[in-house]
């Protein structure tokens, strides 16, 4: 079926969700360790406490994929998941800065970040769903300015509650920053607010052939039936997801790493922070921050440079270029003593993120079968969960053992892993067969 070509509101509209979604993200990745190391975390342990998110995404989102594929109800078929996600996550948004103990929010990731993959993964469907393959990466790249514009504002918002709105640092000792719990309050709202709009402005396309729709579904019924079509699919895999999924597998290694440790770490580092509960730590904490405010920013605004500069290159060159600037804003935290170099550093992370979240794939839903969209991009997740798990479960001990919890050196690690993520992108055949006139 020929799908229609979309006008920039409606591609604005079916991904004008993703600001929520990121809100959540943004929320959790530029405060969880922080909260963490206030009730009580040491930094060898902050990996495991972290294990949440990429075991979340491993389960949940192939079976949400695998079922999106085979929904089809009065919303349509991802937007039911859409909106369940949202209610759950504006829940454990609204719990999470309550924390009082370790367990308590680790608890609360647990099932936060399940439900933002409810959410999530049905999104990158929504785009190959809805757009033909010459306005693809434009609805991608349209994900990443909302995901960019979402998490600027998410992460800084204990900086400008505190600087610019002069709330009142009121916590107790062992208690989640005043800040922080309204910024979560704050994301909470956001999150809903911005799925909602996405459902109830965007109507889906329905099945072509309803009834052979309605005969595969009843014949993929069940658990079971649902494990043996992502295996199914794992088998038969396109070559060239494989490839794209290892560069995934490697840029998110080296992601995962500054979002472990690069709040904790300038808090220490360069503020002085000697303790959790000190002033000098929870102004790093906020500095910081601000810092991933600023490569969302640069995210959200490079995000329009992008479809350019994939018709001038290539998708597979640019992705390459973009990843070498975060290779490079990530090494050069090291060596920075000034907080507002870090900014610098940065904004290569800020341009390499950008890509991450928008070429691999529009590169994957160019070489997917259109009936297996949703169960391919859950099994894509692998490889973004993945690295993730192997991160949460060995990298403190690598930290502790060979980094001497020097927690910048590990931020620096970072990005070693993008640099051998471009690397990687070499290898990578785009199918684009497109003229330039249709990107």
């Amino acid at each position: 079926m020929q799908k229609p070509r979309r006008g920039f509101w409606q591609i604005f509209n079916m991904s004008f969700g993703f600001l929520g979604i990121q809100f959540g993200f943004g929320l959790q990745l530029a405060n969880m360790s922080a909260i963490y190391e206030v009730l009580g975390a040491t930094p060898d342990r902050l990996p495991l406490l972290w294990l949440a998110a990429p075991l979340s995404g491993l389960l949940i989102q192939p079976l949400i994929g695998t079922m999106s594929d085979r929904t089809w109800t009065r919303l349509g078929r991802r937007r039911p998941y859409f909106l369940v996600g949202a209610i759950l996550s504006t829940a454990m948004l609204l719990l999470m800065p309550s924390s009082t103990t370790l367990w308590m929010a680790a608890s609360a990731l647990w099932v936060l970040d399940a439900s933002i993959n409810i959410s999530m993964e049905p999104f990158r469907a929504f785009v190959a769903d809805l757009l033909p393959e010459g306005q693809r990466t434009l609805g991608f790249a349209m994900q990443s300015l909302f995901i960019g514009l979402g998490a600027v504002v998410a992460s800084a918002l204990p900086w400008l509650l505190a600087n610019i709105f002069h709330v009142a640092q009121t916590a107790l000792p062992g208690t989640v920053p005043t800040t922080v719990r309204i910024s979560f309050y704050i994301g909470a709202a956001a999150f809903l607010s911005a799925v909602l709009w996405t459902v109830a402005t965007t109507r889906e396309i329905p099945p072509e052939n309803m009834e052979l729709f309605l005969a595969e579904k009843q014949n993929h019924t069940g658990f079971v039936a649902t494990v043996q079509e992502i295996i199914d699919a794992w088998t038969a895999m396109p070559q060239t997801m494989l490839r794209v999924g290892l560069v995934q597998l490697m840029s998110f290694l080296g992601l995962f790493c500054m979002w472990l440790y690069f709040g904790v770490a300038v808090a220490h580092n360069i503020f002085g922070g000697t303790s959790p509960n000190s002033a000098a730590y929870r102004e790093g904490l906020e500095w910081a921050g601000l810092c991933a405010g600023t490569y969302n920013l640069v995210c959200f605004l490079f995000s329009f440079a992008l479809p350019s500069l994939a018709r001038a290159f290539g998708r597979r060159n640019t992705h390459i270029l973009c990843l070498l600037c975060g290779a490079l804003g990530l090494l050069s935290v090291y060596f920075i003593r000034s907080r507002y170099m870090l900014l610098a550093g940065m904004t290569g992370v800020g341009i390499a993120w950008a890509s991450i979240l928008s070429m691999p794939y529009a590169i994957l839903a160019a070489v997917l079968p259109p009936h297996r969209t949703g169960v391919y991009m859950g099994i894509f997740n692998f490889f973004i969960v993945v690295p993730e798990i192997i991160a949460s479960l060995f990298f403190g001990w690598f930290v502790l053992h060979f980094l001497h919890n020097d927690r910048m050196l590990a931020v620096s690690f970072g990005g070693v892993c993008l640099f051998f993520a471009a690397v990687l992108m070499a290898r990578v055949d785009d199918p684009q067969t497109l003229s330039v006139a249709d990107l």
